[in-house]
């Protein structure tokens, strides 16, 4: 073997070792997730996604091809992100079982809602997945302030702010080492906020209602109240909540909603069905011809527009909500 053989055989395995150290730069790496504390080697390859904020935070970090699954949907995902999400087996529209999220063969399984994947997760809990080796990260937005001890969907007991969509996306940026992704999409969020919330900076005190779904159209409905995604969207475009209730999601009577006289009303749009109320048509039919609801001003000027639901949760998509909101009261004259 020649000296310049040697030499080359040394650079070359130098220039391996340096990859190899830069490829796993950063690790091992911790991160605390919602009282837990969890630990990656290196970034996951194999991931299921259960909840429709999460799916879309994964996609736009162009990361869907580590996607095996999916599940827990609320309605068709970004037009952007369609291609990338036709490749990826859809386990279910709801709550997948157990067994079909642990055969798609994760090794990290990414949950919006501990309401699934928690200490009574009805998908299963955190402790299951990891006696077979699949770590589990919960949504920043469903543990930050939140009380799920209560059952269901549990109770929001601090405001929600974009920090927690914020820190979800720094989260897995960090975990599948794109930081530089998730930076970018970040300051992308904050400033379509900012554009949004300067575009109505003169508008002040209006009453808007959210309006989300109702088990029977005659009867109470349920509204947005305190805390939650909508009250974030409403708080930021300087208006106010029509419903006062430290619930995120009181129910609320149409006489009661009548006396609060709200100027804009706002109609969630999903594409379930399990309830009457679920359907936007059936909401402006409603609105039209019940006989309390047909006499609000709001009403009888046309004040009232369908928003997407993956809106009015914690998400990416709140964005989308305040621009919406923004752009809906200019149009009607609310704001300049």
């Amino acid at each position: 073997m020649t000296m310049r053989s040697v030499l080359a055989g040394l650079a070359l395995a130098a220039f391996s070792s340096a990859v190899a150290i830069a490829g796993n730069a950063g690790y091992p790496l911790t991160i605390e997730n919602c009282g837990r504390t969890l630990t990656f080697e290196k970034p996951p390859q194999k991931v299921v996604s259960l909840g429709q904020a999460m799916h879309e935070i994964v996609y736009a970090l162009d990361l869907g091809q580590r996607l095996t699954g999916t599940a827990v949907w609320l309605g068709p995902v970004r037009e952007e992100h369609a291609e990338a999400n036709a490749t990826v087996p859809r386990l279910a529209d709801e709550s997948p079982s157990f067994e079909s999220v642990v055969a798609s063969g994760p090794s990290l399984v990414l949950s919006e809602f501990e309401w699934h994947v928690g200490p009574d997760g009805v998908v299963g809990t955190r402790d299951q997945f990891a006696e077979l080796g699949i770590q589990t990260y919960i949504a920043p937005m469903d543990c930050t302030g939140k009380d799920n001890a209560s059952g269901g969907n549990g109770r929001r007991v601090q405001p929600f702010t974009m920090e927690q969509v914020y820190r979800a996306i720094s989260d897995l940026s960090q975990i599948f080492d794109v930081r530089d992704r998730g930076n970018a999409l970040i300051a992308t969020l904050k400033e379509r906020e900012a554009r949004a919330v300067a575009s109505v900076a003169r508008a002040s005190d209006v009453p808007v209602l959210v309006w989300f779904t109702s088990p029977q159209m005659k009867g109470d409905a349920s509204v947005a109240g305190s805390n939650g995604a909508p009250a974030y969207i409403i708080s930021k475009l300087t208006a106010r909540n029509a419903i006062a209730s430290d619930d995120e999601w009181p129910w609320a009577s149409w006489e009661t909603i009548a006396k609060s006289n709200p100027a804009v009303i706002v109609l969630a749009a999903m594409d379930r069905r399990f309830n009457p109320g679920d359907d936007p048509q059936a909401k402006m039919a409603f609105l039209r011809t019940d006989p309390v609801a047909s006499q609000m001003p709001s009403v009888q000027a046309g004040r009232y527009f369908v928003m997407r639901a993956e809106a009015m949760n914690p998400s990416m998509r709140t964005i989308d909500g305040i621009e919406l909101l923004a752009s809906k009261m200019r149009e009607f004259g609310l704001a300049e």
